[in-house]
């Protein structure tokens, strides 16, 4: 293997500067310096912030006047300055964006904010509370917890002996009533949150 290996670093040479040229080496360059190895690398002073136009001459006398009087002002008149400049310089109008088919999670924007005033929002997922049981009915309780949950009998009677607690969560409304009716046969207190 080593051979082969050899071989073809042999044959790869002579075509090597044909290819390049002798030239395109950088230490055959006549400008070329070379870097003293025991140099410390160069440290720049880089700003703290970018900033691409670079540094901004100060503002005028008159602008500084102007940015007192405008901080002086009461904040119902520093309200009426936007629009008053707007209507001034003619600036265009800015046209509302349409929201329609974009999901804007749970604040739905200022448009959908009127609209879940209106509409109260109906709760879907239950949770159902183990309140207190009865200590004769501890055991069908127990069973009980057991087949609503997937939990092994020692967590069940854990569970159970911490009442109270939360059986279950995200429960339609039928299914916590069925739990709840359930755990009332066996002998124990539940209530739908």
């Amino acid at each position: 293997m080593r051979i082969i290996a050899v071989a073809r670093s042999f044959r790869a040479r002579p075509t090597l500067p044909k290819a390049t040229g002798h030239l395109q080496v950088r230490a055959f360059q006549p400008d070329f310096v070379p870097r003293d190895p025991k140099a410390k690398p160069i440290r720049y002073k880089y700003p703290e912030v970018y900033n691409p136009y670079g540094p901004r001459p100060p503002p005028s006398d008159k602008i500084v006047q102007l940015a007192e009087r405008i901080a002086a002002l009461a904040p119902a008149e520093r309200c009426q300055l936007g629009p008053a400049l707007v209507e001034r310089l003619k600036l265009p109008q800015l046209q509302p964006i349409s929201t329609e088919g974009m999901d804007l999670g749970p604040q739905g924007g200022a448009a959908g904010g009127s609209k879940a005033e209106e509409k109260k929002v109906e709760k879907t997922a239950f949770d159902v509370k183990l309140e207190k049981f009865e200590a004769s009915a501890k055991i069908k309780v127990i069973k009980e917890v057991r087949a609503f949950t997937s939990l092994g009998l020692k967590e069940a009677k854990e569970l159970v002996e911490k009442a109270p607690c939360v059986l279950k969560q995200g429960l339609t409304k039928e299914e916590a009533n069925d739990m709840i009716e359930k755990l009332k046969a066996a002998g124990g207190v539940a209530v739908m949150e």
